[in-house]
Parts: C-alpha cells; sequence; structure tokens
C-alpha cells in the first residue's frame, strides 16, 4: 500500500483546514454517516479489530475501552474528550484541534454512536484559548449545517449535545477521573478504581474517556478500512503516532510517523539531528512522566510501546524531549520536582508529601548543598511514593528523579559542597506558578 502515513495532519498545510467548507470537501463527515449506518455492537467490533489505541498515557485499546460501556435501556451515557494536554513536552492535541477541529468533531460522532452517549464534554486546557475558539467555530458550523442539529445528527434520530468547558490550569485534571470531577463542578480530584468510568463515571452514568488524536483516527479508520490502519506501526499497535519532538535538535515540531518508527530515525532524518553537532546524552521519550533514557538505551530502540516498555520506560504522551552533552541533570531534575509538587492534588499523603520532599532534597543539591546520601534518599522516597495513591501522579513524580539519579549521579557529585545558602534554597524551592 502507497497511502500517506500521515493522515492526521496531511491537511494542516493547506489553506483553512479548520473550516467546514474545506472538511467536507474532503469527504468529511460522510465517515460518520458510514460509523451510523452500522449496528453500534458492530462499530465497536470495527474499532476493537483496528487495534487502536488510546493516544494519551496508557495506550488502552480504544474499542476494548467502548465495549465495557453498559447498554441498558434508557440509560444515559457521556463523552469525555480529553483536550486537557498539560504533560511538559506535549503540544499534538492542541494543533488538531487549531487546524483540524472537524476530524475531532467527527470522531466524537463515531464514538457517541458506538456508545449511544447522548452528551459529550469536550474538556479543554484553560491555557489554550485560541483553540478554545477554533473549537468552538466549528461546533456552531457544524450546527448551523445541521449536522448537529436539535434532536437529529447528520440527519438520523440521534440527539447528541456537545459541550465545551475550559479547564483552570490544573495538571491533575488531565487524570481521567479527577477530569469527571472537575466537569461535575467539584475540585479535580482522582477517584479511586474500579468502579472505573466506563460503568460508573459523569454524574455516576456509564462514561468513555478519549482524548484529542485517539477520535481523530476514527474517521480515517472508517473511510478505508482496519487492513489500511494496519499497514503501519507493529501488531499490538498500529498506526500512526504524532511525536512532539522538543530540545537540542536541529527541527523540533510534530512528526506524524509510523507506530514503530526507530528513535534514531526520529532524531536524525526528521529532526535533524543534534543541535550543533553535539552528543546525545538524555531522552525523555513520552512526556516528563515517563523515566530518562541515556544515549546508549535509547538510540536502538524503536517508538512502540511495548519496546518502550521492554526498555524500562514508556511512550506515554509520545513526547520526546532530546538533551545534549551539556545538559545539567540537576538542574532537570529540579525542575521536574518542582512542576510535580506544585500540580499535585494534596489528595493522597505519599504524593503530597513526597512530591514537597523530593523538591526540598533536589533543591538542596541544586543549590549546593547535597550529599553523597542524598541520591538514595531520593531513589528511596520515590519507592515510598509509588503504587500507594489513587492516581498515578507519585509515580509521574517519582519515576524520573529515580532515573535521574540512577543514570546520571555525576552530575549530582559535581555540584557538592559549592556555595550553599539555605535561605536561598528554602526560597527557592517553594512551588513555581509556571
Amino acid at each position: 500500500m502507497t497511502d500517506p502515513h500521515n493522515y492526521l495532519t496531511q491537511f494542516w498545510a493547506e489553506k483553512n483546514p479548520h473550516t467546514l467548507e474545506f472538511w467536507q470537501s474532503k469527504g468529511g463527515y460522510e465517515f460518520a454517516k458510514k460509523a451510523m449506518e452500522m449496528e453500534p455492537k458492530a462499530l465497536i467490533d470495527l474499532v476493537k479489530a483496528s487495534g487502536l489505541r488510546g493516544r494519551g498515557g496508557a495506550g488502552f485499546p480504544t474499542g476494548m475501552k467502548w465495549s465495557f460501556v453498559p447498554q441498558k435501556e434508557g440509560q444515559q451515557r457521556y463523552i469525555s474528550v480529553n483536550a486537557d494536554e498539560s504533560e511538559p513536552g506535549t503540544f499534538k492535541d492542541r494543533y488538531l484541534m487549531e487546524l483540524t477541529p472537524h476530524q475531532m468533531i467527527e470522531g466524537i460522532i463515531i464514538c457517541a454512536w458506538a456508545i449511544q452517549a447522548s452528551t459529550a464534554f469536550i474538556y479543554i486546557r484553560g491555557e489554550f484559548p485560541f483553540q478554545y475558539k477554533r473549537v468552538m467555530e466549528a461546533l456552531a458550523e457544524a450546527k448551523k449545517a445541521g449536522i448537529l442539529e436539535g434532536g437529529t445528527t447528520l440527519g438520523k434520530n440521534f440527539p447528541l449535545k456537545i459541550l465545551v468547558m475550559r479547564g483552570a490550569g490544573a495538571y491533575i485534571c488531565g487524570e481521567e477521573t479527577a477530569q469527571l470531577t472537575s466537569i461535575e463542578g467539584n475540585r479535580g480530584n482522582p477517584r479511586l478504581k474500579p468502579p472505573f468510568p466506563a460503568v460508573v463515571g459523569l454524574f455516576g452514568c456509564p462514561t468513555v474517556i478519549n482524548n484529542v488524536e485517539t477520535l481523530s483516527n476514527l474517521p480515517w479508520i472508517l473511510k478505508n478500512g482496519n487492513d489500511w490502519y494496519r499497514q503501519w506501526g507493529t501488531e499490538k499497535a498500529p498506526g500512526s503516532r504524532i511525536f512532539s519532538v522538543s530540545g537540542h535538535v536541529n527541527k523540533p515540531g510534530l512528526y506524524e510517523l509510523p507506530m514503530n518508527v526507530p528513535f534514531k530515525e526520529v532524531l536524525e532524518k526528521h529532526s535533524g539531528g543534534m543541535k550543533g553537532g553535539r552528543k546525545l546524552k538524555a531522552v525523555v521519550p513520552g512526556g516528563s512522566s515517563a523515566p530518562l533514557m541515556t544515549a546508549d538505551e535509547m538510540l536502538p530502540i524503536n517508538m512502540d510501546p511495548e519496546s518502550l516498555q521492554a526498555a524500562k520506560t514508556m511512550m506515554g504522551s509520545s513526547a520526546i524531549v532530546i538533551m545534549d552533552e551539556t545538559t545539567d541533570m540537576v538542574r532537570v531534575a529540579y525542575n521536574l520536582a518542582k512542576f510535580y509538587h506544585h500540580e499535585s492534588c494534596g489528595q493522597c499523603t505519599p504524593c503530597r508529601e513526597g512530591t514537597g520532599w523530593l523538591e526540598k532534597i533536589v533543591a538542596r543539591n541544586y543549590h549546593g548543598g547535597g550529599k553523597e546520601s542524598d541520591l538514595s534518599l531520593i531513589d528511596q522516597v520515590g519507592g515510598q511514593m509509588c503504587g500507594r495513591t489513587i492516581c498515578v501522579l507519585a509515580e509521574a513524580a517519582a519515576w524520573p528523579l529515580q532515573s535521574i539519579v540512577r543514570k546520571w549521579p555525576d552530575d549530582f557529585r559535581k555540584r557538592f559542597g559549592k556555595q550553599f545558602d539555605a535561605h536561598v534554597a528554602e526560597r527557592v524551592a517553594e512551588p513555581a506558578h509556571a
């Protein structure tokens, strides 16, 4: 097959791809019509067979998630579109909403028909005012054109409301159950699972939560079929993925590539190689919550979930941050520690206290007051946080810091015994409001 693997981003360089006129000129909303001609269960089975996995952090099979939704007569069901893209290093969903919002909306309609949901919430990051405007304009276009009109959707007797809710700057609301709590009007704290949202979610009703990129895949699967979709990636992780590449490279940006693309190809071919010809030192392979990798660990790896998991890291949000030999890993650790301490919701003691301890210990080292025992202390505190909280923010804080002290201990040792002002260290250890 010769179809382009960049089907999600293929129109980004064209004129006005965000408009309904443009989307319909490319066959837009015909794919949702095709989906609505199918029985909902058959549609779920189709998405299951495609192998589409969530494009957020966990990578759970999309069709399987949909199949967990109970189909009791008269029961209210919801969709929550996770557009709260807050993972450091990740910037793909903002462009999907900005440049092709109708692609996402069509994906929402397909998902809604599959699980027979009558209401979808798009939970969009508060720091995305322009993307919010684009999504609202796209919804207005769809309503004016009769695509979403009163009690019908695409002319079919299927009422669907799509509502937009803006976040208030909380990283934790990217966690699915915290997002539901926020939509309900409460403080965005995660919930215990089980029960899982597919069974007991928004307002106590079954709810599917998918992110923007996941839903944007659906029209193309409906248009071209599973064999087409499975020509890229691996058996367990087919299709393409939008990689957010930043750091010390010549061409940072967004690259839609087959799921199993070699990291070396991403670095050398697509990102233009290391800036200034410097050597690669460290890589964040999947957003800031992923364990960091050394150059030797990363260069032989393909960027599919199983390959990264085997290397003891994860694909996460597919955000690749590349660092060269000049990078001070203590400073990297300090920035991460400040971020996760600030973003902890404080509900669970191991996370609330653990993120604070990690920030204080790393701050002490950053400002020259560290000692050898701090390396094992950071590792130990991180270990005591993991597996003891309602959500995985504790792991997101611990894993990268543990990987840094284990793989780059000499960066810490270089700072031992330097000029240290305890008052300065205490002041800078306060949460950052960035």
